[in-house]
């Protein structure tokens, strides 16, 4: 056993790592590789603005959802294979959606590739956290921080490279990461070589389906609400109030059963509540306000899916810098809380900055702003996760993982699904000031430029381009709790032992007692 659990060579882990890190980039590849496709996308297909959103929200939901059943299913069978598992989801949620004759299948399959990425997303953390201890985990958490902030903004890139290259086309977004992720299954049984410890282990279904429940009507309504039905209405009160109840019957259920999907219990430890608040805020203003900048690259600026994909490159080298340096850093110094703050401080300043583009930025202005945000939200994302992981025993460890996966990405669905909402609602506010109402009713699709005479075109793109600014400018103050939260978290010295080698050293004393 000695030989399963004991340090590994940097040598091993980096082999390791390799298979773990192309499936991590595939799977957040496609969370985003539609995005400057999907004006494109929803076109072809005749969708809506709701539409628009939910394409993204559907597949942030089903990851969300999902991690936490992920980090259960990890400490009952093999997390290699599990992993392998959520890799083969993907290639046929990626499949499908490649095929899609309509929008209903598209989100369909969005929900399918989902799946995969839950797996992936909790699974990578959790057996990072095995095979290597805190203290050194900064060094490799900022490679897999790069691999997330790459994958999260390169995505626009080639994405729309993919949609300006007439042979190709946007399906072809969802058809090039299967040979990718076959690779990564392939490399995962080639060089992840982790010990099955089996424990009893009780899945709560009830539990799962009530926050997917509660979570679901929530972001429905935030959706539907100013589009289908007002505000203040008869569906808002039914809507909100069966989602609170839902949520509160979760909440009674995780507090009572056996092994509970999101353990209350890992509540009690500060550093884990306020680290968690931290993720999901950081989730709410990363997703929020980035998934619609592609938007405005297209409509609001007149720039083509290729040169939008361009413009995304300064947040990844904000990212990647700065979730790389600081990882280093942390690594050799020790220290990781200056970095939280700092990163909490900057993400602040590049939401304030954003917020005040319009149509006539020029892309230099827009470019220095952008890599401001990537710099800020390099430096919070993966450090939280380590935060929280330092400060738990290893037996949690898995819980504690999967329950910060958890809340980051169900603060993006509600960051993509409420601002999302917000932009279809001001800009049909604002296009019924410039032009009326649209006979016959509002249509609220989403525009293709090249079909708009010159003079409608500018007031389209000014129109979008000011209902983008004020998303930034409601995600500011959702930054400013984020970093509050970071500061009230208490720093603690990394450990210098791996989970596995934790895990080991608990069980030991445990038996002794």
């Amino acid at each position: 056993m000695t030989t399963e659990t004991g340090t590994r060579s940097r040598r091993d882990v980096l082999q390791a790592m390799s298979g773990l890190m192309m499936g991590m980039f595939v799977s957040i590849l496609a969370s985003t590789i539609v995005s400057n496709a999907l004006p494109r996308i929803i076109a072809d297909l005749h969708g809506s603005q709701s539409v628009y959103t939910w394409v993204v929200t559907t597949e942030l939901l089903a990851m969300t959802a999902t991690v936490p059943l992920w980090g259960k299913l990890a400490d009952l069978y093999s997390r290699k294979l599990l992993i392998q598992l959520s890799l083969g989801l993907f290639v046929v949620g990626s499949l499908i959606a490649g095929f899609s004759p309509n929008v209903e299948v598209l989100i369909a399959s969005r929900i399918v590739q989902g799946l995969g990425a839950g797996g992936m997303t909790a699974l990578a953390t959790i057996v990072m956290a095995a095979m290597i201890p805190p203290r050194e985990m900064g060094r490799y958490a900022g490679i897999f921080g790069a691999v997330f902030g790459v994958g999260t903004v390169a995505g626009p890139l080639i994405g729309g490279l993919l949609v300006d290259t007439s042979w190709l086309g946007w399906r072809w977004c969802f058809f090039i990461g299967v040979p990718f992720t076959l690779a990564s299954i392939f490399l995962l049984q080639r060089t992840l070589n982790l010990p099955v410890v089996r424990k009893e282990v009780h899945i709560d279904y009830l539990g799962a389906a009530l926050i997917v429940g509660g979570v679901s009507t929530l972001l429905v309504w935030s959706t539907l609400a100013g589009q289908q039905f007002e505000w203040v209405s008869g569906w808002t009160a039914l809507l909100v109030g069966a989602g609170v109840v839902l949520l509160a019957l979760a909440v009674w259920v995780e507090g009572r059963v056996k092994d509970p999907i999101v353990p209350l219990t890992i509540f009690a430890n500060r550093t884990v509540t306020l680290t968690t608040l931290a993720s999901a805020l950081v989730g709410v203003a990363m997703f929020g306000g980035t998934v619609f900048l592609s938007q405005y690259f297209q409509i609001g600026l007149g720039k083509t899916p290729t040169q939008a994909g361009l413009m995304s490159l300064p947040m990844i080298f904000g990212l990647l810098v700065s979730s790389t340096v600081a990882g280093q850093l942390i690594t050799k110094w020790g220290r990781w809380k200056a970095f939280l703050v700092a990163g909490g401080v900057i993400m602040i300043g590049g939401m304030l900055l954003l917020a005040t583009i319009d149509a006539n930025t020029s892309v230099p202005v827009v470019s220095v702003h952008m890599a401001v945000l990537g710099i800020g939200v390099g430096m919070l994302m993966q450090n939280l996760v380590l935060a929280a992981q330092n400060d738990v025993p290893a037996k949690d460890l898995g819980a504690t993982t999967s329950t910060l996966t958890f809340f980051r990405s169900l603060g993006g669905a509600i960051g993509v699904s409420a601002l999302g909402a917000v932009l279809a609602n001001r800009v049909e506010s604002l296009s019924a000031e410039k032009f009326g109402p649209v006979p016959g009713g509002q249509s609220g699709e989403v525009p293709d430029l090249a079909l708009l005479p010159e003079p409608v075109r500018a007031i389209v793109r000014d129109i979008y381009a000011t209902a983008t600014a004020e998303l930034f400018l409601i995600g500011a103050p959702i930054a400013l709790l984020a970093l509050l939260a970071v500061l009230f978290i208490k720093e603690k010295p990394l450990k210098t032992l791996s989970g596995d080698e934790r895990l080991a050293a608990e069980s030991q004393v445990a038996a002794a007692h």
